[in-house]
């Protein structure tokens, strides 16, 4: 019984590698993953709290890191704005765009923290918008 859970697993892994379905993920994700199996073997052998606390925690990471992720966005229409790109922008334009203006709103380069985190959220919020309308090849 354990092997083919195992085997489903491994198969819905890469099956989601495949479909580009794990491109948000971090290592620090499949530590929370980790963790979290860990907790299901203590559960599943009689130590109660130690796998609750180790899946609760696994849990709680995971969706702290998820809604930190979706908090820094900004709306699409704004990020166009501030990088000054069109609605058909292409990558290249839109990392050039961010190279240009970045030059210019860095600390390093006597502008501020604030700025420069917002122009690179920009940035984020548009390349994440292209990767969701460009279909995927199967």
């Amino acid at each position: 019984m354990p092997g083919l859970l195992f085997l489903l697993a491994a198969g819905g892994l890469i099956w989601a590698w495949w479909t580009g379905r794990l491109k948000g993920f971090a290592y620090e994700d499949v530590a929370a993953g980790l963790l979290f199996l860990l907790g299901l073997k203590l559960l599943s052998g009689g130590k109660l709290i130690p796998g609750a606390a180790l899946m609760a925690g696994a849990i709680l990471w995971a969706a702290w890191r998820r809604g930190r992720a979706t908090a820094a966005a900004m709306p699409v229409e704004d990020a166009r704005r501030l990088l000054g790109v069109g609605p058909q922008a292409s990558l290249a334009e839109i990392r050039d765009a961010h190279r240009r203006l970045i030059a210019k709103v860095h600390p390093d380069s006597g502008g501020s923290a604030e700025l420069a985190n917002r122009v690179n959220v920009a940035r984020d919020t548009l390349v994440a918008e292209m990767n969701r309308r460009t279909p995927r090849a199967s």
